[in-house]
């Protein structure tokens, strides 16, 4: 099996080659080389996407079985559009990582593969869409579904979309995770979104990463919500990242209204927390019985501390400042409570 990763060098896209080269097959990365070095193992073409004559060069080093896209996020739909049509040619099969962004429902329905999608053109450039007032649609879901369209366009039958929800563990550069785990080694009294039994559904990035592979090898398809079937409640959170930091801290519940009206913001200062009643509605059933295994919640929780407190340090990315609440912010609310 030849595989080609788009990306390849940290979180998901280096997930995925090390979980290709396990399972023993001849992986190209393509990227710039400037985020993290190349595992050792692949055979790495360095340029950048949006560059004609790069794209080009890379297509020589073809073809592929599959190619697995992982660095599109903060690409405009006509830059995936120039790629996946330059490579159209050289790979057989295209498993695009997309998101449950590109539902035009997402996050006040629950979802399945057959809910609408935001509109947005192949060829759009990055000034296309809008976030809305309450945070959703977002300018990333119409972004997303444009990517998702060039794709389609180019590849047809042979493309396969993976839309998931929300990634954790080992490598996460967003912050949300490593932020509880910090939060809860703290201690002291501190925030956490009511009700306290509300399920989530984060999935583990190896567990996304295997499902990618399986695709890549497989006849299956085209589109598949990946979530985590079982999911953990907020409470489950809190507690299983006290006891593996070993943390004293004790958790004060308050309702959604109260942090609203304290003006907590949603989905970044309380990390995973949003008070949408589709945020974590999402139907992976499809991709469960086309083989997605997601492991318990509370290893995630476990790896992704171990990683921390061995040096591990992700990859710079600016989404990691926007996550967890002041300490002076969050002592004022505790203390009007």
């Amino acid at each position: 099996m030849k595989l080609l990763v788009l990306g390849g060098t940290w979180f998901l896209g280096k997930t995925i080659v090390e979980g290709a080269l396990a399972r023993g097959w001849e992986v190209t990365t393509f990227n710039r080389g400037r985020s993290a070095k190349d595992v050792p193992g692949v055979a790495p073409v360095h340029g950048d996407r949006t560059v004609v004559e790069d794209v080009e060069q890379l297509a020589s080093h073809g073809p592929w079985n599959a190619a697995i896209d992982t660095s599109s996020s903060d690409l405009p739909p006509r830059d995936v559009l120039l790629t996946a049509s330059l490579l159209r040619d050289q790979v057989a099969r295209w498993v695009h990582i997309s998101t449950v962004s590109v539902y035009a429902g997402w996050p006040h329905q629950l979802l399945t593969e057959d809910s609408a999608l935001l509109e947005c053109a192949a060829d759009a450039d990055e000034s296309y869409g809008y976030t809305g007032d309450d945070g959703s649609p977002t300018n990333y879901g119409f972004q997303k579904a444009g990517g998702e369209r060039a794709v389609l366009e180019a590849f047809a039958s042979r493309a396969v979309f993976l839309r998931p929800g929300v990634i954790l563990g080992p490598g996460e550069y967003v912050g949300r995770l490593p932020w509880w785990l910090r939060r809860a080694h703290r201690g002291g009294r501190f925030l956490a979104p009511s009700p306290a039994t509300r399920r989530i559904q984060p999935v583990d990035v190896r567990d996304v990463a295997a499902f990618a592979l399986d695709q890549a090898a497989g006849a299956e398809g085209p589109v598949f919500n990946v979530a985590h079937s079982d999911g953990i409640s907020f409470e489950g959170l809190v507690t299983t990242c006290l006891e593996v930091t070993g943390g004293v801290g004790r958790p004060v519940w308050v309702e959604p209204d109260v942090l609203v009206e304290q003006g907590v913001k949603q989905w970044t200062e309380l990390p995973l927390w949003r008070t949408h009643e589709g945020v974590w509605s999402v139907d992976a059933s499809r991709a469960v019985a086309a083989g997605l295994r997601c492991r318990p919640l509370s290893e995630t929780i476990r790896d992704t501390w171990i990683w921390l407190q061995n040096n591990g340090r992700p990859v710079d990315h600016p989404r990691w400042a926007e996550h967890g609440i002041a300490p002076e912010k969050e002592a004022n609310i505790l203390a009007s409570l």
